[in-house]
């Protein structure tokens, strides 16, 4: 077999060449089929998306308020006018008049109105008594104005007193010199009670002084 190969001239079979020649052809295949396929699928036409346009109507702005109106005018005032004053020429003093002239009135004159009647004088007889051992249970209220102001003084009172020994009658014959102290003394002695005075074995009213000392000291 050898000498025909040399005979003929003709190169012996080689495995690896024809492996080569077919991966040679199979590589130039494949890079054909390379070309001629696309790049890349195609791309599909895309929808048109719809534009919607969103239409917002806006009120207009209210009109402006009219201006005012102008303040009126005030009314034009006439020019002031010059008065000239006159002095008039100093006028001599009037004549003194005469003397009046005095008539005798033949007419009586009235007599004085008649005073009238003096107040009935406080009794000099005082015959009445006062019962101390009820009346030291009863003492004046101080009043508390009079306490803030510092007002002292003694009342004196003249009190009728009736046969069941309560008072009928309650004057101030002397008056402290404060209007409280002697509403105090008065209010004090109306829940007073007295021994009325006794004549022929029987009672009857009689009047008694009572004087009523009002001292901050002895509070």
């Amino acid at each position: 077999m050898a000498s025909s190969n040399e005979e003929t001239g003709a190169k012996p079979f080689s495995w690896g060449r024809t492996i080569a020649l077919a991966f040679a052809f199979a590589l130039h295949g494949f890079a054909f089929l390379v070309l001629l396929a696309p790049a890349g699928p195609p791309k599909a036409p895309q929808a048109k998306k719809e534009q919607i346009t969103q239409v917002s109507f806006i009120e207009p702005p209210p009109p402006p308020p009219p201006p005012p109106p102008p303040p009126p005018t005030p009314p034009k005032q006439p020019p002031p006018k010059i008065i000239k004053q006159v002095i008039p020429p100093p006028q001599p003093p009037p004549p003194a008049p005469p003397p009046p002239v005095t008539e005798q009135t033949t007419n009586p004159t009235p007599a004085p109105p008649p005073a009238p009647p003096a107040p009935p004088a406080p009794p000099t007889d005082i015959t009445a008594s006062q019962d101390i051992s009820y009346n030291s249970r009863l003492q004046p209220r101080y009043p508390p104005q009079a306490i803030r102001q510092r007002h002292e003084g003694v009342v004196t009172l003249l009190i009728l007193v009736g046969v069941d020994g309560a008072p009928k009658d309650i004057k101030v014959e002397k008056s402290s010199g404060y209007r409280e102290l002697d509403r105090a003394a008065i209010e004090a002695a109306r829940r007073w009670r007295f021994n009325p005075e006794i004549k022929n074995g029987q009672k009857v009213e009689g009047y008694v002084r009572v004087p009523v000392n009002f001292n901050l000291s002895q509070l």
